[in-house]
């Protein structure tokens, strides 16, 4: 009889060892396929909002629908796992979310909850659905508050919580505390998904750290990677004294200051470092500013703010003359008409060289970076 009781021992023992690798792999499973749905609604979200161009726009509905698919293929996939099935649950609200599709996701919220209450997906589905940045702020606080008390390990929500936590800042215009939301949260452990996701809201809340006081106008064109002269002309205008000595204190259309500015020779008619020769088309107001265009008006408004105008062939003067002048900039020619502007602009670290060596002008000059260097002319 002891031998019978020591063989259904062992045979239970070996039910009690296969029924738990069978339900630690299908947890595995399931945990993984949830992996993969984050991993592709995430940068759907990070880039909610973004302006993009018709094909742009269409490829994101496109990836939208096929996430969608995925969703759908795996609500048909059986699971008794409650905590599966309402993390599955959120994560088609927050995709019903960026279909427009409100009512929908406040429904599936609902059922996330009922069906795994507290699931990290469905918290930032609340916060999701919260329209005010400052509403969804309390909700973060609270809900951070839940998590230290339970302690901040990898997947207590913590990471994802800060992600939240930096977005509604930056609507709250408080943008050094978002690039450190946004820090704390790469920090945490989290998926690499959200730091490749993020990482531009997060530099770009840095850039605009200290941008406080700005015009709404101004802080529009802040962060962009590309602006044009009229935008130029916008934020040094609403932000900088500058351009008094045009428009004398009063208010005059774009179109007279861009053409006054053009006139005086503030703004090349060619942003060519190459060019020899000015063309006789005038340069238009919607033309992207490059980087030697910026130096060409930046070391304009310099010297106008300086009333120096030998600052203009300070440094032509100087490079250009014997038989043999050589520039000090790689790409910048030394009898380029943008010699003196960017030069200038570089000796007085207003513009850096990127390599040390070269100065790229045709790349795009930045809001942000135009803001900070014509700050530091007007003080």
């Amino acid at each position: 009889m002891k031998y019978i009781f020591i063989v259904i021992a062992v045979i239970f023992s070996a039910c009690a060892s296969t029924g738990d690798i069978v339900i630690n792999s299908q947890r595995g499973h399931s945990e993984q396929r949830l992996a993969e749905l984050e991993s592709v609604i995430i940068p759907l979200e990070a880039s909610a909002g973004a302006p993009s161009g018709t094909s742009a726009a269409s490829a994101r509905q496109s990836d939208i629908r096929s996430v969608r698919q995925m969703i759908t293929q795996m609500e048909r996939e059986a699971s008794a796992d409650a905590d599966y099935t309402g993390k599955l649950q959120a994560w088609s609200g927050r995709l019903a979310i960026l279909e427009g599709r409100y009512s929908e996701a406040q429904r599936l919220y609902r059922q996330s909850i009922a069906t795994s209450p507290a699931n990290v997906p469905a918290v930032i589905l609340s916060i999701r659905l919260e329209g005010d940045p400052a509403k969804r702020m309390e909700i973060i606080e609270r809900e951070l508050a839940v998590v230290g008390r339970r302690g901040a390990q990898s997947g207590s929500g913590a990471g994802e919580l800060n992600i939240e936590r930096g977005k509604a800042l930056i609507e709250l215009n408080r943008f050094s505390e978002a690039a450190g939301a946004f820090d704390v949260a790469f920090s945490s452990g989290i998926n690499s998904i959200y730091r490749d996701s993020y990482i531009t809201d997060r530099n770009r809340a840095w850039e605009l750290r200290n941008t406080s006081g700005i015009t709404a106008g101004t802080f529009n064109l802040l962060g962009r990677e590309t602006i044009n002269w009229n935008d130029c002309l916008t934020i040094a205008k609403n932000e900088t004294q500058l351009l008094r000595f045009i428009t004398g204190g009063r208010t005059i259309s774009d179109t007279e200051l861009f053409n006054r500015l053009v006139d005086r020779g503030f703004i090349p008619y060619i942003q060519d470092v190459t060019a020899n020769n000015w063309p006789q088309v005038r340069p238009r107001a919607d033309e992207v500013v490059t980087r030697a265009g910026a130096a060409w008006f930046i070391w304009h408004l310099y010297a106008e703010a300086r009333a120096d105008r030998g600052l203009l062939t300070r440094y032509s003067n100087r490079y250009a003359t014997g038989s043999n002048p050589r520039s000090p900039i790689a790409d910048i020619p030394v009898l380029s008409p943008f010699f003196d502007s960017i030069l200038g602009c570089v000796e007085t670290e207003f513009i850096s060289l990127p390599d040390g060596r070269n100065f790229r002008p045709v790349q795009p000059m930045r809001g942000t970076d135009l803001l900070a260097i014509l700050r530091r002319i007007d003080d």
